[in-house]
């Protein structure tokens, strides 16, 4: 039987060793942590997981998400309930698709260096920068496009010199090109009026009186739809 290797990380200042193969969430609950808040999805599409280390030694703060970054030796890790960052106020409603509504309240985006640390660190593998260089020409389109995906992990703002909030400014672009913009969608208000109607009820009840493994089967065999 292979031999595990175990590698030293501290946790709130205390050291544990671990198995290096662990996340750093695997190995917060190797240590003995009950996680309750920040776990989220387990599998990188929440955000909720977004930690704060540095390796002994070396002078940089790096970040990551919990359930995708492994273990490294004398890691030192920190975990932070959210990244902040300035969060706007507005009513969809009452604003215009328009740069100007973009600058009003994320001024910010005209200070990028295009230093492209946003785009690097991005756990989406996303075009931080260049949607954030979309929404500075008010491209509604195309910033609500590249930043579709976007988890809102905070990781971009994190490590932002010009101290851009480019999550923020994303969702405010998806917004105002899905209220003002893209047109209804017929189909989506059809499915409304069937729900409305309890069109779905007996299906929904019978779901609801299967094993979690016929769940799974039947989610994973699903049609998608293209």
């Amino acid at each position: 039987m292979a031999q595990v290797e175990m590698v030293d990380i501290y946790l709130m200042g205390k050291k544990y060793s671990v198995p290096e193969s662990l996340t750093i969430m695997d190995a917060m609950e190797f240590a003995g942590y009950q996680l309750k808040r920040g776990c989220g999805c387990r599998a990188g599409f929440c955000g909720a997981c977004g930690t704060v280390y540095r390796i002994a030694g070396d002078y940089e703060l790096y970040v990551g998400l919990a359930c995708q970054t492994k273990v490294e030796h004398n890691m030192y890790l920190a975990q932070i309930p959210f990244f902040p960052a300035v969060k706007a106020e507005y009513d969809v409603d009452e604003l215009t698709p328009s740069a100007s509504s973009l600058a009003t309240y994320y001024p910010e985006i005209y200070r990028c260096i295009g230093c492209n640390s946003c785009t690097n660190v991005c756990p989406q593998d996303l075009n931080v920068m260049q949607y954030v260089a979309y929404a500075q020409r008010g491209d509604l389109e195309r910033c609500a496009s590249e930043s579709f995906d976007c988890i809102m992990c905070g990781l971009c703002a994190s490590r932002c010199p010009a101290h851009i909030v480019q999550y923020h400014v994303g969702i405010l672009a998806r917004r105002l090109y899905g209220k003002h913009v893209l047109p209804p969608a017929p189909h989506l208000q059809e499915r409304v009026e069937e729900i409305k109607a309890k069109k779905y009820d007996a299906d929904l009840d019978e779901l609801m009186k299967k094993a979690t493994d016929e769940l799974k089967e039947l989610y994973n065999s699903r049609e998608i739809e293209k």
